[in-house]
């Protein structure tokens, strides 16, 4: 009886099995969607920078002297300081709005004893200029030769163009008029290399920046000179801070 009945509930299994299955919901596998790749953020930041530069030009021009051209002989030397606001994207390309306070002493012409309208002997220069410049870098990697903004050793090259603000001041030789002051303003432009580091928030770096200010004048009419195409160049440090 017992066989009867275990064979019986076998064959009704056997039966019922696929119809209940048949009626059962059809669930599909699950799909794993991916997280979205929005790649590496931008992000704003302040910097800072220090440098020291030189500073020379090929000639003075002095329009009611004559010779009219005198050659500059001796480099000026000083310093800079300046503070900046710019955005990164991400990619390696970063943007920023600079202004530095740039001090530059003693870059001199010789005045021949021929001359007529200016003291022969030394005059020398001292510069006191506000530069602003709105620049653009490309930072590359040197780990995996990827852009810079990943952390970790990097380069940059860059270029700038803005305006100089100049403040100047003749001092000549002995028996010449008194120290004389002028000002004017200028177009100024920039090129820019050098090597840093990605700490993460905080970014260091070192370079070389070529600064180009169109004209430095006097525009006094006891000293009424001109300076065209002068070149600081500088070696520059300076911090970045991320804002995230």
């Amino acid at each position: 009886m017992r066989k009867l009945i275990a064979a019986f509930l076998l064959t009704g299994t056997a039966v019922a099995g696929p119809a209940i299955a048949a009626d059962m919901p059809y669930y599909p596998p699950v799909i794993e969607i991916p997280d979205v790749d929005y790649g590496v953020a931008g992000s704003f930041y302040l910097r800072g920078s220090a440098a020291g530069n030189a500073m020379w030009a090929k000639e003075v021009f002095h329009p009611t002297a004559t010779p009219r051209n005198f050659a500059i002989t001796d480099y000026g030397y000083g310093y800079s300081v300046g503070a900046g606001v710019g955005y990164e994207t991400g990619t390696g390309l970063r943007v920023d709005v600079t202004a530095d306070y740039l001090s530059n002493d003693n870059m001199r012409a010789t005045v021949g004893a021929g001359a007529v309208g200016v003291t022969p002997g030394v005059h020398s220069l001292q510069l006191r200029s506000t530069v602003v410049l709105a620049n653009a870098y490309y930072d590359f990697g040197f780990g995996d030769m990827g852009y810079g903004a990943a952390g970790g050793a990097f380069g940059y090259v860059g270029a700038g163009a803005g305006l100089a603000f100049n403040d100047v001041i003749t001092t000549g030789p002995a028996g010449s008029p008194a120290d004389t002051r002028g000002t004017n303003t200028s177009l100024a432009a920039a090129g820019m290399l050098g090597v840093g580091y990605d700490f993460g928030h905080i970014v260091a770096d070192v370079g070389y920046r070529g600064l180009y200010i169109d004209s430095i004048a006097n525009n006094t009419t006891t000293a009424p000179y001109s300076i065209a195409g002068a070149w600081v160049h500088e070696v520059r440090g300076t911090l970045r801070y991320r804002f995230n």
